[in-house]
């Protein structure tokens, strides 16, 4: 992928600990298949943050066999066949989780910033 900011994007080792959030969160909005959801964050977040393959697909397994996401496969509009992912009850439960996560690290992230 073509960087299209001057700032470097986060890759995907940088977002192992957000990535769960990222994907649940994208899945939230709508089923997805692998590349949709790599591209909606890249395109949300500006080009700021990039998830890889190699990180993106062994999530995507692990977050199955916790039984957040459930996968089928289904033809895309391209007409290509393609495993669409979409939230469990189970994993709207987990995002849901993952949000106050992210709320109470970002706060005390902010905090510490604040008297630095």
């Amino acid at each position: 992928m073509q960087e299209t900011r001057s700032d470097p994007a986060v890759d995907g080792d940088a977002l192992q600990g957000t990535l769960d959030l990222l994907v649940l969160k994208t899945l939230s909005l709508a089923p997805q298949h692998g590349y949709g959801i790599a591209s909606h964050v890249q395109q949300a977040s500006d080009d700021l943050l990039r998830v890889e393959e190699g990180s993106l697909y062994p999530a995507l397994h692990r977050m199955e066999q916790a039984g957040w996401i459930a996968a089928e496969w289904q033809m895309t509009a391209r007409n290509r066949r393609a495993r669409m992912y979409r939230l469990t009850r189970a994993g709207q439960r987990r995002l849901a989780e993952e949000q106050e996560k992210w709320a109470r690290l970002t706060e005390g992230v902010r905090k510490v910033l604040r008297f630095a």
